[in-house]
């Protein structure tokens, strides 16, 4: 049982008609609250844009509430709480909230205040005697600058922090921050920190006597009647836990991992949009709570006012962000752990406040755009006026208009790349940041609409260039990239865990660190083995520091004072990826010789298969599974030879004559094959590494003859080109959208995907040198022998 009991000031009479519907043996209905007749067009209007939203982003689930003062007035749930066993999300959906712990954390602290126990100017060394980070630039950290975000402190502490899924204590965590260094002089500059909320709550456990999830559970969450929320995965919370699904820049998704921060206070919460919706009615009543004062209105007069700040509204309070709305004041928070994205904002003055959570990692420009615009319906409908319009949608852009804005534009701190892949366009600045996807807007205009930004616009320009939120940027001729630094080459790969994966790449001639899946950094070399991220992002003006053995190979790398250890992945100088089979590979051949094709209806085209090499000279073979030289180390055709369907060779001829003018030709390492030997495949790999090979009880396109697995070499010398992996290397690196390596490798990529697309072929979705013809579907599966085929010798049949 949860404890559900007691919900927001006056929606407990919807919840309860809600249930009075059902039969004895009826499952529950969704938990909702209104809306009623003031707020209808606002929820209206609201679930139109989230459900859209939820469908164009790819969405799970969304949860939302509205406040009207000491009232819920409207949440609901949309999308699935638990997709596999079909509960829908509602009201009552619990989520993990991130960020948006930190407010809680800071309250309680502030109700120290008011007591005298703590001093916000005081140095927390009085509270937490062991604190003592390396500080050069002299003076005391205070919780004020904790709590304001202007410390100094390093972004994440060592131990605990939040790619550590090792659940250090509290104490622990802080305590590792002992071996960090300031970044920046207290006081001077704002720098985001979960380790400087980390040790505002340890000094809460050191006033309070309490470990720090009781603490809150007793002064914050049992005050407010925030019955289903805890800082720590209580059993009658998490019972109502969202699945919640990562995914990655090269097309993967997969469920979010669970376990709990070392730094709770800055980002373990656990909640409902209800509860939420309680903790904001706080805020409108000058902090009372259902039960009497949680603090005093001058209190959160303080934490809604800027720290440290000259003039103006905006940036940090204590705790809270601050901003404006149409002359109002905004304060907010948003929030993200591990699948999910949440969004608090409220007009304090105005009593009104929305909170939004999804269940997708990094979406939070959707629930902030959310939040934006329940506000904004929210003060017409205070002020009386009809309802503004909704935000004009964006549709996806055509194909083919995608294609022909490929390319560089700008240079300097300004230039971008715009890239095509699967028919999308993604904007991606030079100098780091990201990918976003761009789409169709109003008339020629494009607009940056995904899940991880929104808002800029571009137009293409009649003299080939683009215009980018006014600035004109002309289109570049660019070729192939330079060699990446020779000194950077033992340096590039992956580190860290699976469920965060640090990427260190090469790009433009400037070390890159794609860091939490999506933000990518362009590094500043200060040394040997030394780096620095930029100046703004995540890890403003950190440094990373790359580790090596004995033997002088690099092990791990020290980024941002987190320890990421090198991953084992691929190959190396050119081997062969190989795999251990599951069965020996004569008892494989006999199994699949001894089976049949999957049986199968429909009309196809009469096969007519032709050996590539014929229709061109410049086509060559490495047909790697003539010989030994595989990822099983065996051979399984009796002769090196490349049969297609003669529509699909007459494409690859014609890719192949479009790259020879450009001085490259294509090498085959496989086409047709026959379908015993994709059933030896299957049968041979173990069950974690099948996403790699096809199951025969479909067939693959290779055994219907429509399906080149090939890459490019060099005709001036005749060595094939580097790409990011080898062939058949059964590791990310071989998704065709894998962000790391050097631009040189991804630019070749590039060019054989797209020289491939132009002649009607698709990229396979894991594996970038896999292209399947279009017209793969006409033709059936087919198991002949390449003797059958009437092929007596390497050349001709």
């Amino acid at each position: 049982m949860t404890r559900r009991t007691g919900w927001v000031f006056g929606a407990l009479t919807s919840l309860l008609l809600a249930s009075a519907c059902q039969g004895p043996d009826a499952d529950p209905e969704p938990a909702r609250v209104g809306p009623d007749d003031e707020w209808a067009e606002v929820a209206a209007r609201l679930t139109d844009f989230i459900e859209r939203e939820m469908d164009q982003k790819g969405l799970p689930a969304l949860s939302v509430a509205l406040v009207d003062g000491d009232r819920v007035v409207w949440a609901d749930g949309f999308g699935w709480e638990d997709p596999v066993d079909s509960i829908p999300a509602d009201a009552a959906t619990v989520y993990r909230v991130g960020s948006v712990s930190k407010l809680l954390t800071d309250l309680a602290v502030m109700q120290q205040v008011e007591a005298g126990v703590m001093d916000l100017d005081a140095p927390v060394a009085r509270y937490v005697p062991d604190f003592a980070p390396e500080n050069p630039f002299g003076g005391e950290i205070t919780l004020r600058h904790l709590m304001a975000h202007r410390s100094g402190l390093v972004r994440e502490p060592p131990v605990g922090n939040y790619f550590d899924d090792t659940e250090p204590t509290l104490a622990a965590t802080v305590e590792s921050l002992n071996g960090t260094a300031l970044v920046y002089a207290p006081g001077t500059r704002t720098k985001y920190s979960n380790a400087a909320i980390a040790t505002v709550g340890r000094a809460l456990e050191a006033t309070s006597g309490e470990p720090f999830s009781e603490a809150l559970e007793r002064s914050v969450l049992e005050p407010l009647g925030m019955d289903d929320s805890s800082f720590e995965p209580a059993p009658d919370v998490v019972d109502r836990l969202a699945a919640a699904t990562m995914w990655t820049w090269d097309g993967r998704a997969f469920d979010a991992p669970t376990f709990q921060l070392g730094m709770a206070p800055a980002g373990s919460m656990y909640t409902t949009v209800l509860d939420l919706g309680r903790f904001m009615s706080m805020l409108f009543a000058g902090g009372q709570g259902p039960s009497g004062a949680v603090v005093g209105s001058a209190t959160l007069e303080e934490m809604w006012s800027p720290q440290f700040a000259a003039e103006g509204g905006s940036g940090f309070g204590l705790g809270f962000a601050l901003g404006d709305l149409e002359g109002e004041r905004v304060i907010r928070h948003g929030g993200a752990i591990y699948g999910f994205a949440t969004e608090l904002a409220a007009l304090p003055d105005q009593g009104l406040g929305v909170v939004a959570v999804t269940t997708l990692d990094g979406a939070n420009v959707v629930t902030s755009r959310v939040a934006t615009a329940a506000l904004e319906w929210m003060m017409d409908v205070r002020s009386g006026r009809p309802l503004r319009r909704a935000p004009r949608p964006t549709v996806a852009l055509e194909p083919v208009r995608a294609d022909a804005l490929e390319g560089r534009y700008g240079s300097g701190a300004s230039a971008v790349d715009l890239r095509e892949f699967d028919g999308r366009l993604y904007y991606e600045p030079v100098r780091g940041g990201g990918r976003y996807e761009l789409r169709a807007w109003a008339g020629d205009t494009l607009m940056v609409d995904g899940r991880l930004s929104h808002g800029r616009r571009m137009v293409a320009r009649a003299d080939g260039g683009v215009e980018i939120d006014g600035e004109v940027l002309p289109r570049l001729r660019t070729g192939l990239p330079d060699p990446a630094p020779e000194r950077f080459r033992d340096l590039l790969g992956e580190y860290g865990w699976d469920h965060n994966v640090l990427y260190v790449l090469e790009k433009d001639g400037l070390l890159h660190a794609l860091v939490e899946w999506f933000y990518l950094y362009p590094l500043e070399e200060r040394g040997p083995d030394h780096f620095a991220f930029p100046d703004w992002g995540l890890y403003d003006g950190e440094e990373l520091f790359f580790r090596r053995g004995p033997d002088g190979a690099v092990t791990s790398v020290e980024a941002a004072s987190v320890e990421f250890v090198r991953r084992d992945l691929g190959t190396v100088d050119g081997q062969t990826f190989r795999i251990d089979p599951v069965r020996p590979v004569d008892q494989l051949l006999a199994d699949a010789l001894a089976a049949s094709p999957p049986a199968e209806s429909g009309t196809f085209r009469e096969p007519d298969l032709v050996e590539l090499t014929t229709l061109d000279d410049g086509i060559r073979r490495d047909i790697r599974y003539a010989g030994t030289n595989n990822f099983m180390g065996a051979a399984f055709y009796q002769l090196p030879l490349a049969f297609m369907q003669r529509p699909a060779a007459a494409a690859v001829a014609a890719a192949q004559r479009a790259l020879g003018e450009q001085g490259y030709g294509l090498l085959i390492y496989d086409a047709y094959r026959p379908w015993y030997v994709t059933k030896m495949f299957w049968d041979a790999t173990p069950e974690d590494q099948k996403l790699f090979v096809a199951d025969p009880s479909a067939g693959s396109r290779h055994n219907r003859g429509a399906a080149v697995d090939l890459t490019m070499y060099d005709l001036a010398t005749g060595a094939p080109v580097e790409t990011v992996s080898g062939y058949d290397e059964f590791s990310p690196r071989a998704f065709p959208e894998y962000p790391g390596g050097t631009s040189r490798q991804r630019w070749f990529r590039e060019l054989l995907r797209e020289t491939m697309e132009e002649q009607g072929f698709s990229v396979y979705e894991w594996e970038w040198w896999h292209f399947d013809y279009d017209e793969w579907r006409e033709y059936p599966i087919l198991n002949l022998r390449f003797e059958e085929l009437g092929a007596t010798a390497p050349g001709g049949l």
